[in-house]
């Protein structure tokens, strides 16, 4: 957006999150909070975005370090209009707005800023130097409160540690979002006093000087505060967690998905998912997993990190991981899909089948109590119950193939590396240690030996 550029405050401690991990680092809907007001800024082509870091900086930083973004140190953390007095810094020369986020603030939409920038700039008359977002609480503990004069114009925002008596009944507060003129800022910054309770620089502090100045404030007050809340402990992060999961259900109900429970579906905001696919309860599906359409993924269900085509199942309890899924692909109940897997049209991977880092061909199928590792899987290949590739040999991962047509009996070990050719057939029971030519059939058993009688007589002993 032409004219518009950004900070976000990233630099506090967290104490109350009580954790090693920075505060803007904890994860909101599988992306860290402070990926949701840099993901908006991105959205509205802002000219520059300054991050203000200062606790876990590196690790901060690190995290963010491809988002195009640009960092500036708060060194010692003395309040927020500290923060945008070292923010400024990256900011030189600049002429416009400059919108001030906090990076612990992961609910806020661009419609919200967009709505903060219209209020900013459209209107006759004197143009706001700086405007804000405050909201309506029932309980407004811990908010700094908005106090307006007898026009209902606001004059002043006093910390709650700050307040009179009468100043703490007031339920209309301070969100922490602003868009300020970028003179007006860099003049204004340099003039906060710290002389309050906490000693610290209070970037508030600026509705005053305006309004002190002649100069003009505006505010626009959001009717849903949980959009602008701020996340400063576990409590509220778990709170932040559930509301996002609920926007992205119906984002994707919206948009042609079945979602059967949004309470209990616990799906990243990444995530992709087509027309027509049913969600279960209990499905957890994170990263950047991406579902095509019409498939069902049932109750208990985890994906991760994968591509699902149109029409494929997961059944109950099932977790895939890392993988790549065909169309019309059948997994479970209760199969696993290692990292890995590239799986073909309508392969069947049934109960209790354990799949890494192999490649299974179209129309092939798994369907009960079997490892298979470090494969190479042709098309139309019947694996049988109870087969487990040998892929490990307590140094080295090697590799099985298994041809095209090939049938694999029931209880079969395949000792790689080993290859089953073409329309070679494995007899139930067979331990294969050596290649199987193409169209051969290998069986590996001991003899059977038949004792008539035997049971009859151990019986009658007893």
């Amino acid at each position: 957006m032409k004219n518009l550029s950004a900070i976000i405050l990233a630099a506090g401690k967290g104490t109350r999150m009580k954790s090693a991990t920075p505060k803007v680092l904890h994860r909101v809907s599988g992306l860290p909070m402070l990926a949701y007001p840099v993901r908006v800024l991105k959205g509205l082509k802002a000219e520059k975005v300054v991050v203000v870091v200062g606790h876990g900086a590196e690790t901060v930083r690190s995290a963010f370090d491809a988002s195009g973004v640009n960092f500036v140190l708060q060194k010692d953390q003395l309040g927020t209009g500290h923060a945008v007095m070292c923010a400024m810094k990256g900011l030189k020369g600049f002429k416009g707005d400059v919108l001030i986020l906090s990076g612990d603030v992961p609910l806020i939409t661009g419609e919200t800023v967009k709505g903060l920038l219209k209020l900013h700039r459209g209107g006759g008359g004197k143009r706001p130097v700086l405007s804000l977002i405050t909201m309506l609480l029932d309980d407004p503990k811990g908010y700094g409160r908005i106090v307006r004069d007898e026009h209902g114009s606001v004059v002043r925002i006093v910390e709650e540690k700050d307040c009179s008596a009468p100043q703490k009944g007031i339920n209309e507060v301070n969100s922490g979002l602003y868009l300020a003129d970028a003179d007006f800022l860099r003049e204004n910054i340099l003039k906060l006093g710290n002389r309050n309770a906490q000693g610290e620089y209070y970037l508030p502090d600026l509705v005053e000087l305006a309004v002190t100045a002649g100069q003009k404030v505006k505010a626009l007050t959001h009717m849903h505060p949980n959009e602008v809340m701020g996340i400063n402990n576990r409590v509220e992060l778990a709170k932040a967690n559930r509301l996002m999961r609920l926007r992205k259900a119906e984002e994707l109900m919206y948009s042609g998905v079945t979602v059967l429970d949004p309470e209990t579906a616990y799906i990243d905001s990444t995530v992709k998912i087509g027309t027509d696919t049913t969600i279960y309860p209990g499905v957890h599906i994170t990263g950047d997993t991406v579902i095509g359409s019409g498939c069902v993924v049932e109750e208990g269900s985890r994906i991760t990190g994968s591509v699902i085509g149109d029409s494929t199942t997961v059944k109950s309890h099932s977790i895939i991981e890392d993988s790549h899924l065909g169309k019309e692909v059948v997994v479970g109940p209760f199969a696993r899909l290692r990292p890995g897997n590239s799986i073909s049209d309508r392969v069947r991977i049934g109960n209790f089948v354990e799949i890494k880092k192999t490649s299974i061909g179209k129309g092939s199928k798994a369907n009960h109590l079997s490892y298979i590792g470090d494969s190479v899987i042709g098309a139309d290949v019947n694996i049988g119950a109870g087969t487990i590739t040998c892929n490990y040999d307590g140094y080295k991962k090697h590799t099985t193939v298994i041809e095209d047509g090939a049938f694999i009996g029931s209880d079969t070990q395949l000792v790689a590396p080993v290859t089953v050719g073409k329309g070679a057939y494995v007899g139930s029971g067979t331990t294969v240690t050596r290649d199987v030519p193409a169209g051969s059939l290998v069986v590996t058993r001991a003899g059977e030996k038949v004792v008539a009688g035997w049971a009859l007589r151990k019986r009658k002993k007893k």
